[in-house]
């Protein structure tokens, strides 16, 4: 089960009612965060989730609203006696960002691992799941992010018992590790039917549609992704900003036939995003306006 929480959905400014984007998912006792703008601390603790367990965060890109609630975060893991490592995942240049913003947290009990993602798509393995980074298009460079976890086929007793595999090594073989017995190497595949069909999340923000998103984001069974603008009158200022209206989230989660879409990065002007709805879910159906601490529990078919 992955757990997934949409901490803040606002762009540009925090306000009284809408923390700046970030998400925060939770599987396998690791914690993720993609982005920590202003405020993102408060979020996590409205949610009533805890700082300890993160060990990555992610940035889209530098732009403040996206990271410049870092320096706080680390202060607040290191008064906790974090000593594990931190991994931070970003584009190329996080290593020399995240050293300026640590010139008011210089002192940390525990190690940071910055990973720049090299060149237009990078992934990840970490922690039971598969990260992967793509290039959007955006006026700095910026990433979106699909986060997937993959379902071994079922397992198959008959088979098992056919091929005289001790009872005693079923689990081990369950969890897709070999095995050496009597002179034989017994493998997973010999007891596992074909994968199954695991959890699929893709994120992204700040961008115009692009391929790398369509690609990316097919068959997700959640897409987040961003609505700058619900307003049709703002549609040229999403071009020359290099946003993303409602209808053109909408338009990618049709053709990436994503099972289900969230809106996220509204802009400071955008009030009341449900008011645009009901013709955005006439594009997409299983669209939703995101909101702060918008949460699902992602689980296996």
């Amino acid at each position: 089960m992955l757990d997934v929480c949409l901490l803040g959905c606002g762009g540009m400014m925090p306000l009284p009612y809408r923390w700046l984007t970030s998400l925060m998912t939770r599987f396998n006792g690791s914690s993720l965060l993609i982005d920590c703008g202003e405020g993102t601390q408060i979020a996590i603790k409205e949610k009533g989730w805890s700082f300890k367990p993160i060990d990555v965060i992610c940035f889209t890109h530098f732009h403040g609203d996206h990271i410049s609630g870092l320096p706080g975060l680390l202060l607040t893991m290191g008064n906790a006696d974090r000593t594990e490592p931190l991994t931070l995942i970003g584009p190329k240049g996080l290593e020399r960002v995240v050293n300026s913003l640590r010139v008011i947290a210089p002192e940390l009990p525990f190690p940071i691992i910055c990973k720049e993602i090299e060149g237009a798509e990078q992934t990840f393995e970490m922690n039971g799941y598969r990260l992967k980074a793509f290039r959007v298009n955006h006026n700095v460079i910026c990433y979106g992010y699909t986060l997937e976890i993959d379902r071994a086929g079922k397992f198959d007793a008959m088979r098992a018992k056919e091929q005289n595999i001790p009872q005693a090594y079923w689990s081990v073989l369950q969890k897709g590790e070999s095995v050496e017995y009597d002179g034989r190497t017994l493998t997973p595949d010999m007891v596992l039917g074909a994968p199954r069909k695991g959890i699929k999340l893709t994120y992204t923000t700040d961008t115009r549609p692009t391929n790398s998103i369509r690609e990316n984001a097919k068959h997700s069974d959640l897409f987040i992704c961003e609505g700058m603008y619900g307003e049709k009158e703002k549609a040229v200022k999403a071009v020359e900003y290099k946003h993303m209206t409602f209808y053109e989230a909408a338009q990618l989660a049709k053709e990436a036939q994503v099972r289900e879409m969230w809106l996220t990065h509204y802009s400071p002007s955008l009030t009341r995003p449900e008011e645009y709805m009901d013709e955005v879910r006439s594009i997409f159906p299983a669209a939703k306006a995101g909101k702060d601490k918008m949460s699902v529990e992602m689980k296996f078919d």
